[in-house]
């Protein structure tokens, strides 16, 4: 009987959603920087069993978006945040893209004018490295830096966007895009089908005095770059706020106030926070707070400056929701809100700055939980669940066809059209429990081939490469080190018992599937390679390096 009410509600669900393009629904997609997964106070109740008023930061906006929808316990991004943006833009896994890490500026083929290399794409990075003083058995790979456009030197290349896709809509852009080659001309928001609202092509920004770094067109950093201007940024309309996080929400309220007025077209919005990225500067008076506020220390959580900055964040979210009530199209406008990778956790950074993320492993740049699983929320009043939970595992590239499915389009033929690797999350979002199999994957795969200074969780030293595969309810973490560390995540998401001596067989399983895949999908230029000039003898780590690529 519940299964056949289901049925009905999903009908019912779908039909109103392909009436006609004046029944579409409004999409708002907000995207966290660096937001770690108990940082919400909802969340961290719930992963570490304690209540809401005894947490240290405070979400109280982003805990109404729960009570009022869906959320996910299980969903996963990328390890850093320009690989999940690619991946939500264009609903592929990040590594099928040649988006590999996120970084500063850097020098790539386009930006220093070069030829580039048979094979090569112009706007890959020529190198990038952290300043590691102990040896190191490998070799980088390289990274992609923007997504094509089939615009500008890259006439061969293109990818279908969420905006192109979204035909009826006017897609508008608003923050973070990091995903431009560094302000590439061709690969900014308006290139992948974006009104830009205001944007900034780089990994962070300053909170106060952005303007004028945002606004620059002189091309001082990539003085050969093969275009009159910089194309690294726009600040959008002046809107008098002094705090970065509260300029682009006053944009953003008066985008919406525009298009509530216009009955001929529905909008989706993609606002890209900044907030939480580093640097940590937060309102004077709320960091005053936060320095006396007695939970101070909560899970080990006790930077008052980022807990300013969640502050403000989450009272963005709060001036949307009640902008959306007030102009009444609350219920007829999907919001959605993520975090682009996990926590900067304190004891991952060579500062020691940041978040805690325990009782999750790890933090941003991990593969580990701690550095990929996030917040995922939906709401959509009077269509989905309120106040429920949804724990099947989803990830990043499931954002673009669930946006598409919930806008009245055939998510599963672009899907098929354009080989995405996303998968519609629309059915779970009533019927929770997954009980009628209408999300179907089960597999999710995450590649990053660096040495980086951020330290690993399980021997401290600089992180080495990594790869990682979940099938079900296992996670193989594979260290191109030469060590496989395998975990039901399902029995044990927090990764406190490592399996993969206990079942060896399931482990090299899976580990044949993940190369097999990288293989397939991954261009080698974007793996790691053995270093030739590499002396075992002055390791530090107490095991030797093993080529575990080369043994299969």
């Amino acid at each position: 009987m519940q299964k056949s009410l289901t049925l009905i509600m999903f009908f019912l669900f779908f039909i109103s959603c392909k009436e006609n393009k004046n029944h579409q629904p409004n999409i708002i997609f907000i995207l966290a920087d660096d937001y770690g997964i108990v940082d919400t106070q909802a969340y961290a109740a719930k992963f570490l069993n304690t209540s809401i008023d005894s947490t240290f930061y405070e979400t109280p906006n982003i805990n109404k978006l729960m009570s009022e929808g869906v959320s996910f316990s299980q969903a996963y991004t990328n390890q850093l945040c320009s690989p999940t943006r690619a991946s939500i833009l264009t609903g592929k896994f990040a590594s099928r893209l040649g988006f590999t890490t996120a970084m500063p500026h850097r020098n790539t083929y386009y930006n220093q004018n070069l030829t580039v290399p048979k094979g090569y794409y112009a706007n890959d990075v020529l190198e990038h490295k952290d300043n590691i003083l102990i040896e190191q058995a490998l070799i980088n790979g390289t990274s992609n830096s923007a997504v094509p456009t089939g615009k500008n030197m890259q006439t061969n290349l293109d990818e279908l966007s969420i905006a192109e896709a979204l035909k009826d809509y006017e897609s508008a852009f608003i923050g973070k895009w990091h995903i431009g080659g560094f302000g590439a001309k061709g690969f900014q928001p308006r290139d992948n089908g974006f009104k830009t609202l205001a944007y900034f092509d780089g990994g962070g920004s300053t909170y106060f005095n952005w303007v004028n770094g945002w606004n620059q067109k002189t091309k001082i950093r990539f003085p050969k770059m093969p275009q009159e201007e910089w194309e690294i940024g726009d600040a959008g309309k002046i809107s008098g706020e002094k705090y970065l996080t509260d300029d682009l929400t006053t944009q953003a309220l008066n985008y919406i106030d525009e298009k509530a007025k216009d009955k001929e077209k529905p909008f989706f919005l993609y606002f890209s926070h900044f907030a939480v990225h580093s640097p940590y500067q937060g309102k004077k008076g709320e960091v005053d707070y936060f320095n006396t506020k007695k939970t101070k220390g909560f899970n080990g959580q006790d930077n008052a400056i980022y807990a300013s900055m969640i502050k403000s964040m989450d009272r963005s979210v709060g001036k949307i929701l009640d902008k959306l009530k007030e102009i009444g199209i609350e219920e007829n406008t999907l919001v959605v809100f993520m975090s682009d990778n996990g926590g900067i956790d304190g004891e991952i950074t060579p500062d020691g700055n940041g978040t805690e993320n325990y009782p999750f492993l790890g933090g941003k740049a991990c593969l580990t939980e701690g550095g990929i699983r996030v917040p995922l929320i939906f709401r959509w009043k009077g269509k989905i669940k309120e106040g429920k939970w949804v724990d099947t595992a989803v990830d990043c590239t499931d954002i673009f066809p669930t946006i598409l499915e919930a806008a009245g389009y055939n998510a599963k033929q672009v899907v098929e059209k354009n080989k995405l690797d996303g998968e519609s999350v629309i059915g779970l979002l009533n019927d929770i429990k997954n009980e009628t199999k209408s999300y179907k994957k089960d597999t999710h795969y995450w590649h990053y081939p660096f040495n980086v200074i951020y330290k690993s969780p399980y021997d401290g030293y600089p992180l080495t490469p990594h790869s990682a595969i979940r099938k079900g309810d296992f996670k193989l973490i594979f260290d191109w080190y030469g060590r496989l560390h395998l975990y039901n995540i399902k029995k044990d998401p927090f990764e406190k018992e490592d399996l993969y001596t206990l079942q060896k067989e399931k482990g090299d399983a899976l580990f044949k599937d993940l190369i097999s895949w990288l293989e397939k999908n991954v261009d080698k230029r974007y793996w790691p390679k053995k270093n030739p000039d590499y002396n075992s003898k002055k390791e530090v780590r107490e095991i030797p390096f093993i080529d575990l690529v080369g043994k299969i």
